[in-house]
Formats: C-alpha cells, structure tokens, sequence
C-alpha cells in the first residue's frame, strides 16, 4: 500500500466520520435500520464504546479537535451504569472502556479516563470463576457461562497489569485464555460460541449453539473472535501456545471463505442460497491477522492455506 493511497484513505475517513458526527449527535449507534440510518441504543449495550473509540482513533491520528470534542463525554457516560450494581453491564466492559476510558488516558493523559479504565477492569476481574477458571459472559442464571467473545475483552485486563504493576489481572486474563483453548477451540480450529460450566465446582457442562446455527457448526464471528483475541493474548503474554493456537484458528476461517473472501453468518449451513454475509466477521479476522503477521517468523508471512484453485497461496 503506497504513501499517496493510504493518504486518500485517511482523507475519505476523515470526511465521513466528520459527517456521521452531525448525523449521529449524542446518539449511541448499534446499527444501521432497513432506511440506512443508526439507531439510538442504550449505553450499557455491549458496542456503546465503538463509535466513540472510532472517534478517538481518528483524533490520535489527526489532531484535529472536532474528534476529541465529540468523544470526550463518552467514558463518564458508561460509567453511570456501575451505580446500578452492575447489573446491566458484564463481560463486553472491554469493548466499552478500551475504546473509551483506556484510550482518552492513553492518547490525553486525562486522570479520569485512567480511574474509569481500572474500575471496569476491577469489575471484568470480579466475574472470574477460580473454580473453573473463567471469566462469566452474562448475568442472571447464566453463572456458569462463558463465551469465546471475551477473548477480546482481555486487552482490558493486560492493559490494568501493566498499567498498575498488579500481576493478579493477567493471571486472569492467561487462566480464561487457557480454559477457552481447552474448551472453545475444536481440533479443527473451529470455535464453540458458548461453554457451559458448573460455577460451584467448575466441571465443563457442555458447549451451546449460541448465535452459531448450532452447537455444533461455525457462526464465523465467533471464530473471527478467537482469531483475534489469540493472537492479542500472545502480544501480551509472548507465549507460544496462543500464537499456536491463532495460526490454528486463522488456517480454518481462511480455508472455509467463500471465494470472494466475505464470510456468511455461519461456515456450516446447509445452504447458502439467501443466507446473510457477516462483513463484520472479516474485519475481525484481518486484524487478527495482521496481528498475527507481526508475530509469526520472517518464513511464514504471507502464506495462507492453499485453495483448490489456488487463490489463497502466495
């Protein structure tokens, strides 16, 4: 990708995220409805720290104030819901406060965006189960619960390590990794969305079909999930076994693309005619994948498993 490219680009971005913060105002989008435009979700929704953290990136990368002013309120906004016990936030407080706390006291030094930061950490780290060594997903009946979207909720959990020089929050963040290797991974690279345990001995229970078609097939964000959140898990650790296990997860998501490369919703359906593309799920793994990129030993970048017509072997 050359200079003059990446700078339209960033161009292009720079003029539609400017837009989309007079269309959006002090809106919280989820999504878009059947007329193009974005909802108005409640705050304690688990993607309340994406449009905020879209606008944080793009002030770190341009300096520009409009994008700083818009995101500003957004980490003292998701902090409200901790005065209501909790009780409508749980494991995704990583999408929330990463993208809004972490990165307003990375990018500004602001003090506050630093206390909001560890006190969602302390509150994923309070979800952990030291019986069956993982972190609950959800809440009310759910104890015993934990689904491979939390690989991604982790960072939050490495970053409070580091950041306080307490080791307890990525003996967490390893513990889950570890359990989720074990119980979420398949053989094949695959991913069980949901895994189920019992919370008073931490006995696995059994894996659930989630938002997967089934319990036993491949809802593509998921795996996407996993793609990333391991290869994430060994920036932080250096441990092999969570690269190994990425490389893993990215051999079958790529091998079981479609050939234009955009995922359905699920890599086993029975048919595809009429089922729904998952965009979001590609965007996921090509993160994961450049993360792996910068991991992996000189030899293997660039490789990818060979297709039947060779499409993906470089």
């Amino acid at each position: 990708m050359d200079a003059a490219y990446k700078a339209d680009i960033m161009k292009r971005l720079e003029a539609k995220v400017e837009r989309m913060i007079g269309q959006i105002g002090p809106k919280s989008p989820h999504r878009a409805g059947a007329d193009g435009k974005y909802d108005d979700a409640d705050t304690s929704w688990w993607t309340s720290g994406f449009w905020p953290g879209m606008l944080w990136v793009m002030y770190d990368v341009t300096g520009r104030n409009p994008f700083r002013q818009a995101a500003w309120r957004w980490d003292e906004e998701l902090e409200r819901w901790f005065a209501r016990d909790g009780e409508f936030l749980h494991h995704d407080v990583g999408f929330q406060f990463l993208s809004t706390a972490v990165l307003k006291y990375k990018i500004t030094g602001d003090a506050d965006g630093r206390r909001r930061g560890l006190r969602a950490a302390d509150y994923l780290a309070s979800r952990f189960n030291p019986a069956g060594q993982f972190i609950r997903a959800w809440n009310g009946d759910m104890a015993g619960w934990a689904i491979i979207d939390c690989m991604m909720n982790l960072s939050l959990l490495f970053w409070a390590s580091e950041e306080t020089g307490d080791p307890r929050y990525r003996h967490i963040a390893v513990r889950h990794a570890e359990t989720a290797i074990r119980h979420s991974v398949r053989e094949d690279g695959s991913v069980n969305h949901i895994v189920s345990f019992d919370p008073e001995t931490g006995a696995f229970i059994e894996a659930l079909g989630g938002q997967g078609l089934a319990p036993d097939s491949s809802w593509s964000r998921g795996t996407a999930w996993a793609l990333y959140g391991f290869a994430n898990t060994y920036r932080h650790t250096g441990d092999e076994r969570f690269l190994t296990t990425a490389k893993r997860i990215a051999h079958y998501f790529v091998a079981a693309l479609p050939e234009d490369g955009v995922p359905y919703w699920d890599f086993r359906l029975e048919s595809l005619e009429g089922e729904p593309r998952d965009s979001s799920a590609a965007a996921i793994a090509a993160s994961g994948l450049l993360e792996i990129a910068e991991a992996v030993p000189a030899g293997e970048k660039g490789c990818m498993p060979t297709r039947p017509n060779g499409y993906w072997h470089r």
